[in-house]
């Protein structure tokens, strides 16, 4: 009975032994939360474009030898461009959430011009037949504001300025005069190239495959200017010298599907974390 008690004895001292030790004990602060650092954004940053389209031209094909015809006495029918394609690329970057730019250059394909004018005179008529074309390069720097997204797509609207590179084709003039002797005469005109200011406006809605990934569906109007033609000639080689047939107030309305590529590679990294914050007990 006496050994029963002596344990019991011995292990109630080891108890109190180990809490006192415990108690003695330096209280350790709690390990330093983790930093989490702040989410990268999905925006930002450079990234590459590519558009191919189609091409909807309009023009007021002007002729300076019919200057000075009264009124009423010029009729003119079916004058217009045959459709065309345009292929682009380009660079630009992305501001923020909303706002991003790009330089952009295009080839515009040749489109074909057709119209007949008939000319009403006291003592005679005249009709032309005409045939013609250009084709164009163009270069632009361009805007857009990014309105919003919903259910992945985002609309945006966009400006643009720059030049456009227009080549006329050689241009034909077949005439008839078809209330005198019925005598039909020709005109050749050369082709030639030139330089205008050019403006644009844009509109769209753009569709995030992946981050890096964006595809577009656009609608862009174009202001290219006035192209004219080169020297002419009839051609049996009489009336030689400039010719007075002008294409002015170039302008098209073209349907665009583009692509963006993010760059990854080109963005600035975000600043590293700060450190921890570390308590001394």
């Amino acid at each position: 009975m006496r050994s029963v008690k002596s344990l019991i004895a011995a292990g109630a001292a080891s108890l109190l032994s180990s809490v006192a030790f415990a108690a003695d004990m330096p209280i350790m602060p709690p390990p330093p939360m983790a930093y989490a650092p702040p989410p990268v954004q999905d925006f930002g940053g450079w990234y590459l474009r590519g558009d191919i389209g189609m091409t909807n031209t309009q023009a007021k094909l002007h002729v300076n030898a019919y200057d000075t015809l009264p009124a009423g006495a010029l009729s003119q029918f079916g004058h217009g461009f045959d459709s065309g394609m345009v292929y682009g690329i380009g660079v630009g970057y992305q501001f923020n959430s909303w706002f991003r730019a790009d330089i952009t250059g295009e080839y515009r394909s040749k489109v074909s011009f057709n119209g007949t004018d008939f000319v009403t005179f006291p003592t005679n008529s005249i009709g032309d037949a005409y045939h013609g074309g250009y084709q164009s390069w163009v270069g632009l720097v361009n805007v857009y504001a990014d309105l919003g997204t919903w259910w992945c797509l985002t609309p945006f609207i966009g400006a643009g300025v720059g030049a456009a590179t227009i080549k006329t084709s050689a241009f034909s003039d077949v005439t008839t005069f078809p209330g005198g002797s019925g005598f039909t005469g020709s005109f050749i005109a050369d082709g030639t190239t030139k330089t205008n200011f050019a403006w644009a406006v844009h509109a769209g809605v753009a569709y995030k495959v992946t981050n890096n990934f964006t595809v577009e569906l656009a609608y862009r109007y174009l202001d290219m200017g006035t192209a004219g033609q080169g020297n002419g000639r009839s051609f049996d080689g009489s009336n030689a010298g400039p010719s007075s047939f002008q294409f002015r107030d170039i302008t098209s309305q073209d349907v665009k599907l583009g692509v963006r590529f993010a760059l990854p590679c080109c963005d600035v990294p975000p600043p590293p974390p700060p450190p921890p914050l570390i308590r001394k007990g």
